[in-house]
């Protein structure tokens, strides 16, 4: 008979070992190499049984061994040295604190993401999403940045992954105990456990409690409605991440926004931190918190109207967009969402006004549905993408919500991602890596260019090091792949091959991600016979070590997949090539590492970021990928190879063609021969050098803790500083501005450029001066509420400005019934060049020129060009 629940009952620590339930609640142990070989050696089979667990292990230690390690002066020793370690960097001033001292920075920061990948022993991630959240609060920790994460329990986290005998993809939903894991229950003051609700239609009520994971010096507030309050519907509410219906979805998302809000509050109370300043809003999942703090602001002080609370609200919010595809964002039918609110309704407000705040009310959008991404971007005061190029992607993908304005002015910014340094950089190499260089040298890259002369690590001992890498990563890939095939039904009779595929010799390729269409999985298998003969070369192999996991709705990426499969079970080359399924952390911390080149062939510019390329690099791999996210900028031509791109090619099939050639190209003419080409002692020079180049320049700028000084420097501090005067009581900036907006949107119909006179020289040089006077018709408005600019720069196709200047013009006074700006500009650049004047709305409480989306434009019909000195009446 199964058991219906499973849990583990915990032997009763020593007094001497006490510290240890601290060490194993603190998830910094998944980042600390000490603290994880200390549990490892307290029961090594547990660690291995458990995944590495220390919850688990000290779970299955019997009182007998806890007596053994009790009267073990080493271990109570070492677990007292632990244990004041952690006390000290849980205290200790870090960056954050030096850095801040003065009252500008952040008192506190909300985190909010659909998906946390912390460790493995913690399933609640799918993908990238869910590991950029995770290395962000490891490094906000890190740098003693004041944040905290607010996400959901599921419970059963995303599938696990298995294959069917023909390769086909299957999914399971192993259920997890919280109790099991390195998690405290939130409880009252009484002892009860906390809980947060919300109202749901028809009478139902969703309700949840709150589970804590301390990472490092963050707590991560994790919501689960698991619980007897709720009815069946409800319960199930966080049985996965990103499974179910549409109104499952929804009902998630508005736990995540709504509920996540109010759990801050709960934890706030309980444990006496300060409210968040600002509030980050990582991806569209969680945009209902913004509906949810307007909400309680309203109810709070009756004097402040939706308008208002809007403005407040978006003063200290944060919007990052992860997606460069509309597919990838959340878009509910509006009536659904309609149905949801009119049960949360906000006071005096009509559902419609809230609905209005995720309409596709623009050119090109869908009246009928509710589009998060567009709440997202309505309700930050700033917005960025991930890496330089998806931000200009972004701005062309959401330009129609400012439509007054060219794309590049659209206000989404960049921070290009990273990766957790601690997390990612086996622990091998980085104490190789410390043997010959001090921590700072390795830190800034320097390290990594001193030769062996200079007390720098000799190459040798840098080549054998990343072969034993490898040589793991094959180990665990044959034990992988045999466990796999049990699972697809084959006998251990017929498994002998399995002990021998790979070899630890041999030029090793990964490729693990995602795997929609756009990620393109199998354009590797565009020439098989090529790329046979590549893996099967018999003076300069390669060999493949590939994972991923499809969403089990699209069965176009689970077809990939069984593509992918079938031809590496060949005979003739599974030897060179497999598939390893259930890709997860704990496959990433050995498969990255191992890998002498990592792979990316997504379909230009689709992809975000992508960060698994960064922790490759952090261990010594090079980068084989498309230049797109991350790689399209810190490319050099010296740390990998950029595949060329067809861009332009509209037939689909023909560009992958033209792509997949260049790939097979490039490993077999450079990559292959520069990895095999040896000195006398067997190792590539020329290899090394790229590769001491990679770490020395990619490894301090791919490292999150880089990442998250960006956020706290760019956007965390100037939001909480507009945060502090408009979302302050009692809110008179708010109501200002609110008033202020209701005024401009009103009278912009009647704006506009009347006429403009230029003086500009017969023969323009360089340097020279062009003056400007603009007549601009306000409609009611006042001067200082508008900007008159002048935009000027080069002219390229269909006379449309390029890489422009813009400069504000001096109010004039009037003539002729017209406001009159003035002003001049040099020229500073030369060939085609010209300008344009505009009027933009100007509010000082207002984030940019661009917020309201609203611009008048000075027609060609309205300029006057002067070659004189003085402009005429």
């Amino acid at each position: 008979m199964k058991a219906i629940r499973r849990f583990t009952v915990r032997t009763v620590l020593p007094p001497q070992l006490a510290g240890l339930d601290t060490l194993a609640r603190n998830l910094r142990w998944c980042w600390h190499e000490p603290t994880r070989k200390f549990f490892e050696s307290l029961d090594p089979q547990a660690w291995e049984r458990s995944g590495g667990d220390p919850v688990a292990v000290l779970g299955e230690i019997t009182p007998a061994r806890f007596e053994q390690l009790a009267a073990d002066a080493t271990v109570v020793l070492e677990a007292a040295r632990l244990v004041e370690e952690l006390n000290q960097y849980m205290t200790e001033p870090k960056w954050f604190q030096s850095i801040f001292s003065n009252t500008d920075k952040p008192a506190s920061i909300a985190y909010f993401s659909a998906e946390f990948g912390i460790t493995a022993v913690m399933p609640q991630y799918s993908g990238g999403l869910g590991i950029l959240a995770g290395d962000h609060l490891k490094s906000a920790s890190d740098l003693g940045v004041p944040i905290t994460g607010v996400g959901l329990l599921y419970g059963a986290g995303y599938f696990r992954q298995s294959l069917s005998r023909d390769g086909w993809q299957r999914e399971t939903y192993p259920l997890i105990d919280p109790n099991n894991m390195p998690l405290t229950l939130l409880r009252e003051q009484d002892g009860m456990p906390a809980r947060i609700s919300l109202p749901l239609p028809d009478g139902r009520t969703l309700a949840a409690q709150i589970w804590v994971a301390q990472v490092g010096r963050v707590p991560l507030l994790l919501m689960d409605s698991d619980i007897p309050d709720n009815d069946d519907i409800s319960r199930s509410v966080t049985d996965r991440l990103y499974g179910g219906s549409a109104e499952h979805r929804l009902e998630q998302e508005l736990l995540l926004g709504v509920g996540g809000v109010k759990a801050l509050r709960v934890y706030s109370r309980l444990m006496g931190t300060p409210a968040p300043e600002v509030f980050h809003c990582n991806e569209g999942h969680a945009g209902f918190l913004a509906v949810e703090r307007i909400r309680e602001l309203m109810e709070s002080d009756s004097s402040v109207d939706f308008g208002a609370a809007i403005e407040a609200v978006r003063s200290g919010t944060l919007f990052t967009t992860h997606t460069p595809v509309p597919a990838g964002i959340d878009r509910f039918d509006k009536s659904i969402v309609r149905h949801y609110l009119s049960a949360m309704p906000l006071p005096g407000v009509n559902v419609d006004e809230v609905l209005s705040l995720g309409n596709e009310s623009y050119q090109g959008g869908n009246p009928h549905v509710f589009n998060m991404a567009v709440l997202g971007l309505r309700m930050a005061r700033m917005a960025n993408g991930v890496a330089q190029l998806h931000g200009k992607v972004s701005r062309g993908m959401f330009a129609a919500l400012w439509p007054g304005f060219d794309v590049p002015e659209v206000p989404i910014t960049s921070i290009t991602n990273g990766v957790h340094g601690p997390t990612w950089r086996n622990p091998g190499f980085q104490s190789m890596a410390l043997e010959y260089m001090a921590e700072t040298d390795d830190a800034d890259g320097t390290g990594w260019l001193k030769s062996e002369e200079e007390g720098g690590v000799p190459d040798v001992v840098l080549w054998e090091k990343r072969r034993s890498l490898r040589a793991a990563l094959v180990e665990v890939a044959r034990a992988r792949t045999r466990a796999s095939w049990l699972e697809r039904g084959a006998s251990p009779a017929e498994l002998g091959w399995t002990e021998s595929i790979l070899d630890p010799d041999v030029l090793t390729i990964g490729f693990a991600r995602r795997v929609p269409t756009y990620k393109r999985l199998t354009l590797m298998l565009s020439d098989p016979e090529r790329l046979t003969r590549l893996l099967t070369d018999p003076e300069r192999p390669i060999q493949l070590v590939i994972a991923g996991k499809s969403h089990p709705d699209d069965e176009q990426g689970v077809g990939l997949i069984q593509k992918l499969v079938q031809f590496a079970d060949n005979a003739e080359v599974r030897d060179r090539i497999i598939f390893l399924p259930n890709y997860d952390m704990a496959l990433a911390e050995v498969l990255m590492p191992g890998c002498d080149v990592w792979l990316n062939n997504p379909l230009r510019p689709l992809e975000a970021s992508g960060t698994s390329g960064m922790k490759c690099a952090l261990n010594g791999a090079l980068n084989l990928s498309i230049l797109d996210g991350w790689w399209d900028e810190m490319y050099d031509g010296n740390n990998g190879w950029a595949i060329p791109t067809a861009d332009g090619v509209e037939d689909p099939g023909r560009r992958d063609h033209i792509e997949a050639a260049a790939l097979y190209d490039l490993i077999e003419n450079t990559v292959a021969p520069r990895f095999y080409d040896r000195d006398e002692r067997g190792v590539p020079r020329r290899w090394m050098e790229m590769m001491r180049h990679t770490l020395a320049t990619l490894g301090p700028k791919v490292q999150a803790t880089r990442m998250v000084r960006d956020y706290v420097e760019r956007l965390y501090t100037p939001i909480a500083a507009a945060s502090r005067v408009i979302d302050a009581a009692p809110y008179e900036k708010a109501k200002e501005l609110a008033a202020w907006k209701h005024k401009v949107r009103s009278a912009w119909p009647g704006v506009r450029v009347d006429f403009v006179e230029a003086e500009v020289p017969d023969v323009a040089e360089l340097g020279d001066e062009v003056s400007i006077s603009a007549g601009v018709s306000l409609a009611g408005l006042e001067p200082t509420d508008v900007h008159v600019q002048l935009v000027s720069g080069r002219v390229g196709a269909d006379d449309r400005l390029e890489d422009f200047d813009i400069s504000n013009l001096n109010p004039a006074g009037e003539k002729h019934g017209h406001q009159v700006f003035t002003g001049t500009e040099k020229l500073s650049a030369s060939g085609s060049v010209g300008y344009a004047v505009r009027v933009v709305p100007f509010n000082p409480l207002m984030a940019g020129d661009t917020e309201l989306g609203l611009a008048a434009n000075a027609e060609p019909s309205a300029v006057t060009a002067h070659t004189h000195t003085s402009f005429g009446d």
